[in-house]
């Protein structure tokens, strides 16, 4: 069955990847909305797109479709407007009466989950959010070869992704819109190492700038080590010779697990689950929540043994 979706943020970064997961599940998008106007890319999906730079008309739009026939109801909202705004668009989503399928992070503070759980009771709609990594073939492997021992694993994690100047002139740069570079880029690697090792036991921070973090993560199975940059110099040198702009590694005792390729249809993965009725709702998402808010508001502890070897070049 065909759903019809509406989209908050048609104009950001992320977007396309979330029109392009709505057309590939067979899927009508009706109406976008985005205080930027520079959204052409709409026409690579539809003609038929009813788009708005003011989100109360959007708002107003929606409404009346849902008090009109069945067929031009919005099903679904896709929400991938800036991370503060994220739990407002998905209240505004159910109020309307669709279901949610958010950005990550679902919110910056833990306590904007909460009332987003209510509204689910009230109105018996629900959200789900986008954690592209539970559904990455290597990354389900290592999981699976996980399982079947308690052992306590030595863990590294390494995400350097490349970005300009534009990147803390924007909201991103601003922690109290992004949540800073845990929760803006590390929210879903965060997520990823508790879905494989288990929940969390201790954690110590000892870098945070505007554009890097390093720290310790104590989890169930895992102690781990982990760098989050957003700068370029920070790329291994062969990565620059290669001119990729993106790094990831994650090493299990020493061995490094490859999950640099395959990222391209991710969302298109989760939106099938999301459909299917597998996606990953308020309760799958608040441990990252929680955990990138308690690196936010944690102490620099001083360096030692344990800090991350990108620090020492």
């Amino acid at each position: 069955m065909s759903n019809n979706f509406a989209v908050i943020g048609a104009g950001g970064y992320i977007a396309p990847r979330h029109l392009r997961a709505i057309r590939d599940t067979g899927n009508r998008l009706l109406a976008a909305v985005d205080p930027k106007d520079s959204v052409g890319v709409l026409d690579q999906y539809s003609y038929d797109v009813r788009f708005f730079t003011e989100i109360e008309r959007f708002d107003r739009h929606l409404e009346k479709l849902r008090r009109g026939p069945e067929e031009g109801r919005v099903h679904f909202v896709t929400v991938c407007s800036p991370n503060y705004l994220h739990d407002a668009h998905c209240r505004l989503a159910m109020r309307v009466g669709a279901d949610v399928i958010c950005e990550k992070p679902l919110a910056i503070n833990p306590w904007n989950l909460d009332a987003l759980e209510e509204i689910e009771s009230e109105t018996g709609r629900r959200v789900n959010t986008i954690l592209q990594l539970r559904v990455h073939p290597s990354l389900i492997q290592l999981r699976e070869s996980l399982q079947s021992s308690n052992e306590v694993h030595d863990v590294e994690l390494t995400y350097i992704t490349s970005r300009g100047p534009w990147y803390q002139v924007s909201w991103k740069g601003d922690h109290e819109k992004s949540g800073g570079v845990a929760t803006n880029i590390g929210v879903h690697f965060f997520d990823m190492l508790m879905w494989l090792f288990g929940s969390v036991n201790g954690i110590k921070v000892y870098h945070s700038d505007k554009e890097r973090m390093s720290g310790f993560i104590e989890l169930e199975r895992a102690r781990v080590r982990w760098f989050l940059s957003v700068n370029r110099n920070d790329l291994p040198e062969q990565a620059k010779a290669n001119n990729k702009t993106t790094y990831r590694s994650i090493t299990v005792d020493g061995k490094e697990i490859e999950f640099s390729e395959g990222f391209t249809d991710l969302h298109t993965k989760v939106y099938e689950e999301t459909l299917a009725g597998r996606g990953f709702g308020i309760k799958v998402a608040r441990p990252s929540v929680q955990l990138t808010h308690d690196i936010r508001e944690s102490s620099i502890s001083p360096m030692d043994a344990l800090a991350h070897p990108f620090l020492k070049k």
